[in-house]
């Protein structure tokens, strides 16, 4: 059963979510906090949760306290529906109703399953009770003079009444009556087909579940049998499970040995699975030690045996306390210890609530965590709350909903207060609400819109322009151009190279650099090659191949041409044209010298503007460079290219 809408109402903040749509893999709520998104996922994991006894809703705890007073006269004197989720069937529930009702049961693969005040499940399920009778006496073994006796009829109670009514009483008969009882209690249709169908489990897991550094084992044994366990306890409990030692065992246990490595072996298993998805630090290892209780510790750890957790960093050879340090690790351990053994003890679905998960891990490292949910926990509905912009999945904005906590405020009245709603889409008027959803959606258009796998920064966009006007004329010519897997990116100048690296290096770049190379960006470039900002050798500078000192990526075109693109670009004619440059000068600071001298409201020259008219003209300007020329700055762009080409 897939779970694909919900509804929560009369609990805590949350008057009435309205219905809202989830998505059938993982779907996350965002909001603010004190949104309400905590009683959203604590209202749904009452539904049917994992930890039986943690299913009751309290009256006095959870309706809403504004209301609380007028309970009775609010509902009629029943207890109202708390939450309400409608589910799909998927094939095999299908397939197994089917199997004993008849292909006809269902008149829809969509049921209605509730929950309230009074703590009872119900069930809303569309069938075709005339259909299941058909079958059922098609099926019942009976004589066909006793299928004729019992005629047409369409409800359960009425076949079940005309089978007792028989006139010959007959194993058959007795036999028929006993499938009725077994397979449609109380005659009821509608209990016969819920009873085929096995509604999945909630776990509810809070960023604040997490095992403890050190456990009691006599207190936690008492709180077992007081049915007063907390979720840290259960995640211990699970740890003891994967070691295969129940509390008693471990309390019990004279072998210091045995039961250590029990559970260091549990311990490796899950940092086998944990350090998959780990990025930030694989040099961590869990320690247990069980201790007799010192009479000078705190209680309930001054009497008794005291079982206790440590984690160990590798390099810098330190032991900690479990729940002191790294508190994104004992999150990640303490959900993967809990999760493996509710796994094992429910073959059935499992839909995972988790509140806040990995709040406090590093951006990438909930990067990370998404991955995990979309590979490791596939087979699973997961729904989770977040205020983070990285814990909200960029490649899949639409599985994102908004939780808000409504109040309308209206001009010189009191607010009105509508309590805890939820978007069925991304859309939100409130800011704060939105916030992860643009920080998610911003960063990855940062990470994707101007750059790819392999990147080119170049100074500016004048660049660009060039590189793929030179680019195209080698294609047509039919020789080496720059390869298209390159992505020519304008980074703003030498100066920008290491903010840019440091923004973008997370996708793993493959990242070089083509830069102009004049007095004052030698020492820069310099700086460059020698750190370990960019891989060796992907440096490019332009004068390597322009043939003189200085040069920007202009130089690689005929001087003489640059000359004659300029003038035309501006206009310029007679005594205003701009001259040919001295042998080894720098076209574009030439350029930039002669219009300081120009009067009649001459423009400021531009570097941009050229490469545009370039671009535009580009046909009537290749022409006007002579034929030798021409080669000279096809060669040379040719060379610049063929050693980009050869990074890839």
């Amino acid at each position: 059963m897939k779970l694909l809408r919900a509804q929560v109402q009369n609990f805590r903040s949350v008057e009435d979510s309205e219905p809202f749509t989830l998505d059938h893999h993982v779907t996350c709520l965002v909001g603010k906090n004190e949104s309400g998104k905590t009683s959203l996922l604590t209202a749904l994991y009452r539904l049917n949760p994992i930890f039986p006894t943690e299913g009751k809703f309290d009256r006095q705890k959870d309706y809403p306290r504004r209301f609380l007073a007028d309970y009775a006269e609010r509902h009629g004197g029943k207890d109202p529906i708390t939450v309400t989720t409608w589910w799909s069937l998927e094939a095999a529930d299908a397939d197994n109703v089917a199997a004993k009702l008849g292909a006809s049961a269902l008149k829809s693969n969509e049921i209605q399953v509730t929950k309230g005040y009074g703590d009872s499940v119900f069930w809303s399920v569309q069938i075709d009770e005339a259909a299941i009778v058909r079958h059922l006496i098609e099926t019942s073994g009976l004589h066909d003079e006793e299928k004729e006796h019992i005629g047409a009829i369409k409800t359960v109670a009425e076949l079940k009444a005309k089978v007792q009514s028989l006139p010959e009483a007959s194993p058959r008969q007795a036999q028929f009556t006993q499938r009725i009882d077994q397979d449609l209690p109380g005659a009821s249709a509608c209990k016969g087909v819920t009873k085929l169908l096995e509604l999945p489990k909630f776990l509810l897991f809070s960023q604040y579940q997490r095992m403890q550094g050190q456990v009691s084992l006599e207190q936690i044994q008492q709180k077992k049998g007081n049915n007063t366990l907390n979720g840290d306890d259960q995640v211990f409990i699970a740890l003891c499970e994967m070691a295969s030692v129940t509390l008693e065992q471990a309390a019990a246990l004279q072998d210091f040995e045995g039961v250590v490595s029990r559970f260091e072996g549990a311990s490796s298993k899950i940092s086998a699975e944990i350090f998959k998805y780990w990025s930030q630090n694989k040099y961590l290892k869990v320690q247990f030690r069980l201790d007799r209780a010192e009479p000078g510790d705190p209680v309930p750890y001054n009497s008794g045996r005291v079982f206790r957790t440590r984690i160990y960093n590798e390099l810098h050879e330190v032991t900690v306390p479990f729940d002191e340090r790294s508190t994104c690790f004992v999150w990640f351990f303490s959900f993967l210890a809990l999760f493996s053994q509710v796994k094992k003890r429910h073959t059935g679905q499992i839909v995972l609530l988790l509140d806040e998960p990995g709040l406090s891990l590093h951006g990438k490292a909930q990067a990370d965590l998404l991955r995990y949910f979309r590979e490791r926990l596939a087979n699973h509905q997961v729904i989770y709350t977040t205020h983070s912009p990285f814990m909200v999945p960029p490649d899949n904005l639409l599985s994102a909903r908004t939780v808000e906590d409504v109040i309308v405020q209206r001009k010189d009245e009191r607010p009105e207060v509508h309590g805890t709603k939820v978007g069925s889409d991304v859309l939100s008027t409130d800011r704060d609400t939105l916030f992860p959803l643009q920080g998610a959606l911003g960063y990855e258009i940062t990470q994707t819109l101007f750059v790819g796998e392999h990147t080119l920064l170049v100074e500016g966009p004048s660049d660009l322009l060039y590189l793929k006007t030179l680019s195209d004329a080698l294609r047509m010519a039919r020789r080496t151009a720059l390869d298209q897997r390159w992505t020519i990116c304008p980074a703003g100048g030498i100066d920008k190279v290491p903010a840019f690296m440091s923004l973008f290096g997370g996708n793993r770049l493959h990242v070089a650099v083509l830069t102009d190379f004049a007095s004052g960006q030698k020492k820069k470039v310099e700086e460059i090659r020698r750190s370990n900002v960019l891989q060796s050798g992907h440096v490019f500078t332009m004068d390597l191949y322009a043939g003189q000192p200085e040069a920007d990526i202009e130089d690689l075109l005929w001087a003489g041409f640059y000359v004659e693109l300029v003038n035309a670009c501006y206009g310029l004619k007679a005594k205003q044209g701009l001259p040919t440059p001295p042998a080894n000068a720098r076209v574009v600071k030439h350029a930039e010298d002669h219009f300081r001298t120009l009067t009649g409201g001459v423009p400021e020259f531009d570097h941009y503007a050229p490469a545009a008219y370039l671009v535009e003209h580009r046909t009537s300007m290749l022409k006007k460079a002579p034929e030798p020329e021409w080669q000279t700055i096809l060669a040379r762009f040719e060379r610049l290219f063929t050693d980009l080409n050869a990074l890839l």
